[in-house]
């Protein structure tokens, strides 16, 4: 199911220019109402239901329903971002809750490291290899 906004619970990111919302979705499918000075889904049926506007959202705004390997049917989830971490509370048919606590990554944009500092092994595009193999599964079983 795509994302959708809860028209109560959107400030419109306070009536900046552009939401967070806007500034986050891949596909450029979150718009802002500027009469209403709520945000959007323009097109659900593109929605990939990536939950970066989910994530993003500083009212918990937007909401998409999980999939039923990640909650099981008939539970909310919604997850709350902090500087360093992500929440992500899940509420169960029955009233009980969870939570789960995973860290984000906090490095500059633009200053991750590509091979994440193992040494690449090579650089052709037909080797069967993946590109830091064999340092990165802690194994010399590759040979060339």
């Amino acid at each position: 199911m795509p994302s959708y906004v809860i028209p109560e619970k959107c400030d419109g990111c306070k009536a900046l220019d552009k939401t967070a919302c806007q500034y986050i979705c891949p596909n450029d499918l979150m718009v802002l109402n500027k009469e209403q000075m709520k945000a959007y889904n323009q097109a659900p049926e593109m929605c990939w239901e990536c939950y970066s506007c989910v994530k993003i959202c500083p009212v918990q705004a937007i909401e998409v329903r999980g999939y039923a390997d990640f909650i099981p049917m008939g539970a909310a989830v919604t997850p709350m971002r902090s500087s360093d971490s992500i929440m992500w509370t899940v509420k169960f048919r029955n009233g009980s809750l969870k939570r789960f606590k995973f860290p984000i990554r906090t490095t500059d944009e633009g200053s991750a490291v590509p091979d994440g500092g193992f040494n690449t092994k090579t650089e052709e595009l037909k080797d069967p290899h993946l590109f830091t193999e064999p340092d990165s599964i802690g194994t010399d079983l590759f040979t060339k």
